[in-house]
């Protein structure tokens, strides 16, 4: 099951849902329909150029795009009753700053969702040709986390996981899919 039809279970459609992480709107525009209104952000302006166009082409009302990071964003404390962020946290360097804002902008109780490849899990190899695309300068930052890892630094910044599942696409492709809620 992919990300997007795990955390459509958890959507009742009155939400104000926020993704980060959004690249060109691809999640956000199948999770539109499934939730009040979405906020969908990305530090690329390209890419949320890209989500914009999507989102006109598709006429989807309730979805907006936004560059933006979680820990920086504008919006109230308790803005959103959902945060998503799908294939994005390991390439987050400064998980805990970006963890704390999720945890700012959800309401009580809010829910945050996410699937992330835990590279520290995966095959060697991938590990190898990261580390060295890095070395001359075409790969970004990557954290190679454990999921156990990964699931200490959700819980530091006030959560509860809920739920843990596996998606993977073949063999050790560890890509936790876990929901948890702000205490």
């Amino acid at each position: 099951m992919s990300a997007p039809s795990s955390a459509r279970h958890y959507l009742k459609g009155d939400e104000a849902a926020f993704e980060f992480g959004c690249g060109t709107g691809a999640t956000a525009l199948k999770l539109a329909p499934s939730v009040a209104r979405i906020v969908a952000t990305d530090i690329s302006s390209e890419m949320i150029a890209i989500a914009r166009e999507k989102s006109e082409s598709e006429r989807c009302a309730n979805a907006t795009f936004e560059v933006a990071t979680p820990d920086a964003a504008e919006w109230p404390d308790g803005a959103f009753d959902v945060a998503l962020g799908f294939n994005v946290l390991h390439l987050v360097e400064a998980r805990e700053a970006a963890l704390k804002g999720i945890h700012r902008l959800l309401k009580p109780d809010g829910l945050f969702i996410s699937k992330t490849p835990c590279l520290e899990e995966m095959n060697p190899l991938v590990r190898i040709a990261v580390s060295a695309m890095q070395l001359v300068g075409k790969a970004p930052y990557v954290a190679f986390l454990s999921e156990e890892a990964l699931e200490r630094e959700i819980a530091a910044a006030g959560f509860e996981i809920i739920e843990r599942a596996r998606h993977a696409s073949r063999g050790r492709d560890a890509r936790p899919f876990l929901v948890a809620r702000k205490l």
